[in-house]
């Protein structure tokens, strides 16, 4: 049966190893299960064009500016609001996101040193406005994190970076969970802390209880049993 209550708007966030791509499955999997009509995106990507974009993005041989990746990442997003993200909204379905506009703050921001404001302009017209309703930031030690990259062995682009990069890149997440921060970021919307931590299920689990928490009518259904198994998994 199909659950129709109107749309919503939901990111998942994260520095690089700590398993945001197969939550963001998992999760997806997991609605998609329970009759809730997604649509499940990943940034850049999402739409033909921002796909071309993505395969500049995060291929390790380009080289590109800290003011060209910005721009390219906002291009691809200015496309996904338009073309995909609005129209599944206004028919009601739950929009998940691979990340959006924190990712650019966090990396573009913090990792690339870029200011803040004019990152914020240029969004404003990607996005028109469109900010998500909850972001899911998944948090793992540092450490751990850059192991279980590490272990996947090829990197792109972005996770090449140095150390010192992915630090600055996870204390610009950090800081999105301050009440402060987000109140000064309201196109950002809220942001909770997921522990991502153990098996990919159990996290899974803790995903959904979060959305349960935001939305205890839409998703007072979401338990444990909705968690795929580590067979179902579609993304590493």
């Amino acid at each position: 049966m199909a659950v129709d209550a109107g749309g919503c708007f939901i990111v998942l966030e994260g520095g690089e190893g700590v398993g945001k791509t197969t939550q963001w499955n998992h999760v997806a999997q997991a609605l998609t299960a329970a009759g809730h009509d997604v649509v499940a995106l990943r940034e850049p990507g999402g739409t033909p064009a921002g796909d071309a974009l993505r395969a500049v993005l995060l291929d390790p041989t380009s080289a590109l500016t800290p003011e060209t990746e910005a721009l390219l990442f906002a291009a691809s997003r200015a496309q996904l609001v338009r073309a995909v993200i609005t129209p599944a909204m206004q028919r009601g379905a739950v929009v998940l996101v691979d990340r959006f506009l924190l990712s650019t703050y966090a990396y573009q921001g913090r990792g690339r040193g870029l200011p803040v404001s004019a990152l914020r302009a240029v969004n404003a017209l990607a996005t028109g406005g469109v900010a998500p309703d909850l972001t899911l930031l998944l948090s793992l030690p540092h450490e751990e994190a850059m192991a279980r990259m590490r272990a996947r062995g090829s990197v792109d682009r972005m996770e090449r970076e140095a150390d010192a990069f992915h630090r600055a890149v996870r204390a610009a997440f950090d800081e999105a969970l301050q009440p402060t921060w987000q109140a000064q970021h309201p196109e950002v919307g809220r942001v909770v802390a997921v522990d991502a931590a153990g098996e990919a299920e159990r996290v899974t689990s803790r995903c959904l209880a979060a959305l349960a928490a935001h939305w205890p009518h839409r998703f007072a259904t979401l338990n444990a049993l909705d968690a795929p198994s580590a067979g179902a998994e579609l993304h590493g």
